[in-house]
């Protein structure tokens, strides 16, 4: 599904990644571990085409297709998905209106036709009882007044009408308390399927305790420093990171 090789990219002019090579298969889950400052989030802002992140060398690509010489646009209509760490507000724009843009643009790059509103909101509501999102919720402007937990379950709404092929989910867990998170990785476990892949973008084990991975991954300096199963985040919970450090020079 995703194959990304010897991936080096900066930001400003500084060399954030210097030498990624991740390979994602259908249904699978992956963690991506790391300290501050490690280059996770750059990650998943270069695969999904965030501006301002260039690709110096290196490939990716999904689904067969080159990723990086496909605007951000045809990311997402091609089915990769991003739940962003701090999630912003969009003054206006009612959730459920926003939502059925999206859905409608999907279906449009799949030779489908649109969603009329009424079955829009049959499916908007199935999927919101589903991950006891309210209908109060949904016609309120997107985020806006949103807790961090309403926000995070928002995004993962999102990923629920969307139907991506592979979600990066990016510090899904970040702002949360301990009743907060799981319910956001319950919504998330619920969206888990053979097909679907996930990337988790995390600084801790905590979360993964409930979102479980087939793979970790741990970045440090722009490389994967080491990998392993779904206990080597315990181990790194027990260690740190330090000791990964001369690994990735």
């Amino acid at each position: 599904m995703l194959e990304v090789r010897g991936l080096h990219a900066a930001v400003n002019g500084v060399e954030v990644l210097r030498g990624v090579d991740l390979t994602v298969l259908p249904g699978e889950t992956h963690a991506i571990m790391g300290p501050n400052g490690s280059g996770k989030s750059t990650l998943a802002y270069v695969l999904c085409g965030k501006p301002g992140y260039e690709v110096t060398a290196g490939s990716a690509s999904f689904l067969g297709q080159d990723l990086l010489a496909m605007p951000v646009e045809e990311r997402a209509r091609a089915g990769l998905f991003l739940s962003f760490q701090a999630p912003g507000e969009i003054h206006g724009v009612r959730t459920d209106h926003f939502l059925r843009a999206g859905y409608n643009e999907v279906r449009k790059a799949r030779g489908e036709a649109e969603a009329n509103v009424l079955d829009f909101d049959r499916l908007l509501k199935t999927k919101a009882k589903m991950l006891d999102v309210t209908e109060r919720q949904t016609k309120r402007f997107v985020n806006e007044g949103f807790s961090g937990g309403e926000r995070k379950r928002n995004e993962i709404l999102q990923m629920a009408v969307l139907e991506p092929k592979l979600a990066i989910l990016d510090e899904v867990d970040s702002g949360l308390d301990v009743d907060a998170m799981r319910g956001v990785a319950e919504a998330v476990n619920t969206l888990r399927t053979p097909e679907r892949a996930l990337l988790l973008v995390t600084h801790y084990h905590r979360v993964l305790a409930y979102i479980v991975p087939d793979k970790v991954h741990v970045l440090v300096n722009g490389r994967f420093a080491a990998e392993g199963g779904k206990e080597f985040a315990l181990e790194i919970e027990a260690k740190g990171y330090d000791w990964l450090a001369q690994r990735a020079g």
